[in-house]
C-alpha cells in the first residue's frame, strides 16, 4: 500500500533534529512520496534544499512555492521574482501555499487578495498547479478563482474544513479536496464524516499537514504531541471507513490522483 502525504511542513524548526528518522518511519508506514509546503519565498527555498539534500535522485520528495495569505503584506515584485525562479526548479510541483484567511487576518484582507490573485496569474503563466489555504473566507476565494479558473491547471483546497456548501462550490469548479487528521476531531471534525462521501476518487487527496492535526484517533498518541507523515495512515484509516471504502482502496485511488495532480513519478 502507498500513500502520498501532500502537505508537509517539513522546514518546520520542529523538525529540525529529526528530519531523516522522520522519512525513514514514513517510508517504513508506506508513505512512499510527499510534497512538502513553501510558505514564503524563504520557505519555499528551504523546502526546495531539503528535497535536494534528502532525495538527490528527485523521486520521492516534491515542494510547492508560494506565499501563504499570513505573510502576504510582504508581498512584493521581488516575491514574485523569486517565486518564478523556485517554479523552474523540477522538485518544485506547484504554487502556493497561497489564498485566503480571513479567520486570524494577520494580514490585510486587500493585501491577501492581491498576493493571491498574483499567485493565480502566475499559476497561469507558467502552467502550475496551485495549493490553495482558505479559512473562513470560501465565498471571496470562490470570486477570484472564477476570474482564473479556465486557464488554471488544477488547483487544490488544502485541509479542507469547510461546510457542505463550500464543499459543493469547490467541486463545482472542479477543484481537488485535500483531507487532514482535521477529520479525527472529535470535537470539531465530524461534519466531515458526510461530506468525504462526496468527494468523487479523483479528486479527494490526504495530507498530513505536520506538525500541526496530530489526528486524535491515534493510539498511543505520541508523547511530543507532533503530527508527522507516518501518522497519515489515522487520516487514511478514518476517511476510508466514512467513506465506505477499504483503506487500500483510498490509497490506490488517493495516490493516483495525487500522482497525477503534481505529475509525480510511478515507484
Amino acid at each position: 500500500m502507498q500513500l502520498i502525504d501532500i502537505g508537509v511542513n517539513l522546514t518546520h524548526a520542529s523538525f529540525a533534529r529529526e528530519r531523516e528518522a522522520l522519512l525513514q518511519r514514513a517510508q517504513a508506514a508506506g508513505v512512499c512520496q510527499m510534497v512538502l509546503t513553501g510558505t514564503s519565498p524563504d520557505d519555499s527555498e528551504a523546502a526546495l534544499a531539503l528535497c535536494r539534500e534528502f532525495d538527490p535522485e528527485g523521486r520521492r520528495l516534491f515542494c510547492t512555492a508560494g506565499l501563504h495569505p499570513h505573510e502576504a503584506s510582504q508581498w512584493s515584485a521581488d516575491s514574485a521574482r523569486r517565486l518564478r525562479d523556485l517554479l523552474g526548479e523540477a522538485p518544485v510541483r506547484a504554487v502556493g501555499e497561497c489564498g485566503l484567511d480571513f479567520n486570524r487576518d494577520f494580514s490585510p484582507r486587500p493585501a491577501q487578495e492581491r498576493a493571491l490573485e498574483e499567485q493565480l496569474a502566475l499559476a497561469c503563466e507558467l502552467g502550475r498547479p496551485v495549493f490553495l489555504h482558505e479559512r473562513e473566507a470560501s465565498e471571496r476565494l470562490l470570486a477570484i478563482l472564477r476570474h482564473y479558473r479556465d486557464r488554471l491547471p488544477a488547483a487544490v483546497v488544502h485541509c479542507f474544513t469547510g461546510e457542505k456548501r463550500a464543499l459543493y462550490a469547490y467541486l463545482d469548479l472542479d477543484l481537488h479536496i485535500g483531507i487532514t487528521g482535521w477529520i479525527c476531531d472529535e470535537r470539531r471534525g465530524t461534519h466531515l464524516h458526510e461530506l468525504v462521501r462526496e468527494i468523487p476518487s479523483d479528486r479527494l487527496m490526504l495530507e498530513s499537514d505536520a506538525p500541526y492535526l496530530l489526528p486524535r484517533t491515534l493510539r498511543p498518541r505520541p508523547k511530543h504531541g507532533h503530527n508527522e507523515p507516518a501518522f497519515l495512515v489515522a487520516v487514511l484509516e478514518e476517511v476510508a471507513r466514512h467513506r465506505g471504502e477499504t483503506p487500500e482502496q483510498l490509497a490506490a485511488r488517493s495516490t493516483a490522483c495525487a500522482r497525477a495532480f503534481f505529475g509525480l513519478p510511478q515507484l
